[in-house]
């Protein structure tokens, strides 16, 4: 593993509870991992633990085998050979872009960094932009040039912070996009954090979803969504709603039996033993229930969203659950019209009842 975060435990005097609490995860070499989650949960806090900016009370920190961050050793971010990129770019003003980018390769002759200055600024496709100023740049602009600059030195670790918040929502996720296939053609380890989900999903190969300074899953964007480790990644993450169930067996199987009708999936059920009485949550996505005129279950449109593409339905049962479904958006139906629904679940994921 290149990057190994083990058991990281940070601590604000004057706080009650730790910003970074046991949290450990790892990434290999020309990865890219994205941290998720609200605000205040931690995720900045642990990136500037892993830059050397912020001493951590317990854990470790490796980096390329190197320990980094230890109860007995904490190598000072100059050291630690870190490159990052800021959600306000930190340009400086009065230089031009060919100087932004050269400034940190002080130890190069003037021929190796003005060779290393054309290499980076062609990668983030600025390869004309050598003699404009940051005032003269657009935002994503600005940003493939702070993204050059930070590749410049051969970092051998990437931190990014919120780059993106700066920018309008289109943008972000083109740039999300277009900045992976930077990062990848460069081969750069990067380390980068977000609050927003499509942006995640369009730049990491790892996301870890945080709460209150806990990791509580470091997956691949399809597992985050389709088999959440904890009731809060199961929110967090996509459109969901959980209505109760009752697990059970019924044909050499296990179903959920809900007010939709038995879930069963293609993968197995949880036992009924797994829970009180087989008494529990299902998880019930948006492209979970499909919009269906002939089937028995009816519900009744409570509120609806337009994606363009399709409408974002809220739909409540007649047992008073709330569901919600994506529906091609030729079918556009009134607010308070019921409408058949049923159920198309793959992963019948359960959790612990809640009242």
């Amino acid at each position: 593993m290149f990057l190994e975060v083990s058991q990281l435990g940070v601590h604000y005097a004057g706080h009650a509870h730790m910003a970074v609490d046991g949290v450990s995860f790892n990434l290999q070499a020309g990865e890219i991992g994205v941290l998720i989650g609200p605000s205040g949960c931690g995720k900045t806090t642990l990136l500037r633990a892993v830059a050397g900016l912020e001493r951590a009370q317990a854990g470790t920190i490796r980096l390329a085998r190197q320990t980094v961050s230890s109860a007995q050793v904490h190598v000072p971010a100059e050291s630690r050979q870190i490159g990052m990129v800021f959600q306000d770019y930190a340009l400086f003003p009065h230089l031009n872009v060919a100087r932004n980018v050269a400034f940190g390769l002080t130890r190069s002759s003037p021929a190796a960094r003005s060779q290393r200055v054309n290499e980076v600024l062609e990668l983030v496709g600025m390869g004309t932009a050598h003699q404009r100023f940051p005032h003269e740049l657009s935002g994503g602009q600005q940003q493939r040039v702070a993204l050059a600059r930070a590749l410049a030195p051969g970092p051998r670790l990437l931190l990014l912070d919120e780059p993106f918040s700066n920018l309008d929502v289109d943008l972000r996720e083109r740039l999300a996009h277009e900045v992976r296939a930077i990062l990848k053609a460069a081969g750069a380890t990067a380390l980068f954090v977000t609050h927003d989900q499509l942006e995640a999903f369009a730049i990491g190969d790892r996301i870890g979803v945080m709460h209150e300074g806990r990791l509580h899953q470091w997956d691949e964007a399809y597992a985050l969504y389709h088999r959440p480790a904890t009731r809060f990644v199961a929110d967090f993450i996509g459109h969901g709603v959980f209505i109760p169930a009752t697990l059970l067996h019924q044909g050499g199987g296990v179903v959920a039996r809900t007010a939709l009708g038995e879930l069963s999936g293609q993968d197995e059920c949880p036992l009924p033993s797994s829970y009180p009485g087989g008494e529990c949550d299902v998880l019930l996505r948006a492209d979970d229930i499909v919009h269906d005129d002939t089937a028995l279950v009816k519900a009744k449109i409570i509120r609806k969203a337009f994606r363009g593409s399709e409408f974002l339905y809220t739909l409540q049962l007649a047992s008073g659950e709330a569901v919600l479904a994506h529906v091609p958006s030729h079918h556009d139906h009134a607010l308070g019209e019921w409408v058949g629904i049923r159920a198309e679940v793959d992963h019948v994921v359960t959790f612990v009842r809640q009242a």
